[in-house]
């Protein structure tokens, strides 16, 4: 199947500027290098910490943002660089829902008037009228027609979140970028938005990417992941693969961060891998494998030779000298590595407990928590969209309380 999306060398460096003169001084190195695909009806995850790139690569690749190098191809074709009047055809097909729904919903203008803005700005006149195709997409998100004269105030986030969705979806798009579209959320109501967007696919055959800190979100709505690291993917793999074979230290890592939610664990022993430090700064990323600072498995090699991202199972591509779940020896020559990683063990198992062991080198056991980046951003000439999957509901059956 030709893939609907594909993403070759994609590079974001925004510029540092001092002096009188402007003069450039360095650069930020947002996005650094991605390469991948998304296939039609699909919908890959990304994930990682605070400041990696994951949303700047979401406004990349719906070229609200200029790349600085690589290309972006949309159905075989490049529109890397293509300006307003050239990207205005592929508005239709490309859409994104963005973190803020407080921010992303002008406050001057009416849900009507919102919702309706796609049609405008496209030229698009919709079968019945602009207002009965507004209200039958307010009652696809399970808003009530009747709020088609009232303001975003009105409303709250979990409501504002799903206008965003219907102004995303007015024009019948093919492509859908949800940077962080449940984090600004309760936790309530996350469980409502994340079945809707599932929803959403199956009914109109959406492609999605979707931006996350939350892995046990993502694990619901995921086919594939993509785990990012200071600009760059560490870890590509399907959903099934990644969560019970983590190969790359980080990915690993991500996964131990969150408990797992079972009462007969209780009191069990765990792991929990405590990465200490910061991550490094994106003006200079360290050379080599930009993970080697923080690393318990970094050698000399990780400190000089950047791995690229290879397959070493069928779908799981990792970007590592000493990837886990390989049988590979976790050696460490770099001074001070293995103070950089702790292993926090719970207190003994109860009688009748299972208990888990706390063995360094031991693949974490479910979902882990991401922290996620911060941008939220308002669009007004650019509808947002919507992002979600209904691959995974063997897994996840869904839930959530009445609405907001």
């Amino acid at each position: 199947m030709e893939p609907l999306l594909k993403v070759t060398g994609l590079k974001k460096h925004f510029p540092i500027k001092k002096g009188l003169l402007q003069r450039q001084s360095g650069a930020v190195k947002a996005v650094d290098g991605l390469d991948f695909e998304v296939l039609p009806g699909e919908t890959l995850g990304v994930v990682g910490e605070s400041g990696c790139g994951k949303s700047t690569m979401g406004r990349l690749i719906t070229r609200l943002l200029e790349p600085t190098e690589g290309t972006v191809e949309f159905q075989g074709k490049d529109i890397s660089h293509l300006g307003i009047s050239g990207m205005r055809p592929f508005r239709r097909d490309i859409q994104m829902i963005f973190q803020d729904p407080y921010g992303s919903l002008n406050p001057r203008h009416t849900v009507g008037s919102i919702v309706s803005a796609p049609f405008k700005l496209q030229g698009v006149e919709p079968e019945g009228g602009v207002k009965q195709e507004v209200q039958r997409l307010l009652g696809l998100v399970g808003l009530n027609p009747e709020h088609y004269n009232r303001y975003p105030h009105e409303f709250s986030g979990g409501q504002r979140q799903r206008i965003g969705i219907a102004r995303a979806l007015a024009l019948k798009p093919k492509l859908v970028v949800a940077d962080e579209p449940v984090s600004a959320l309760d936790v309530s109501i996350q469980a409502q938005v994340v079945n809707l967007l599932d929803d959403l696919q199956r009914e109109l055959g959406l492609t999605y990417v979707i931006i996350a800190h939350d892995l046990s979100v993502i694990r619901h709505v995921s086919d594939r992941i993509a785990v990012m690291y200071l600009g760059k993917i560490v870890e590509l793999a399907d959903r099934k693969s990644l969560y019970e074979n983590p190969m790359h230290p980080y990915t690993r890592a991500l996964m131990s961060a969150v408990p797992i939610p079972d009462p007969r664990r209780r009191g069990a022993k765990s792991d929990r891998i405590l990465l200490t430090g910061d991550v490094p700064s994106p003006i200079a990323p360290p050379p080599g494998c930009r993970f080697h600072t923080r690393c318990w498995k970094a050698t000399e090699l990780c400190k000089t030779q950047e791995p690229p991202l290879l397959e070493l199972r069928p779908g799981q591509r990792v970007a590592c000298h000493h990837p886990e779940n390989t049988g590979d020896p976790a050696a460490v020559t770099v001074p001070g590595a293995r103070e950089s990683v702790e292993i926090t063990t719970a207190p003994e198992a109860s009688p009748g407990d299972t208990g888990v062991s706390a063995e360094a080198d031991r693949a974490p056991s479910e979902d882990a928590e991401a922290p996620a980046g911060p941008d939220g951003t308002s669009a007004e000439e650019t509808e947002a969209p919507s992002g979600g999957t209904g691959k995974s509901s063997g897994e996840t059956g869904k839930a959530g309380p009445s609405e907001d």
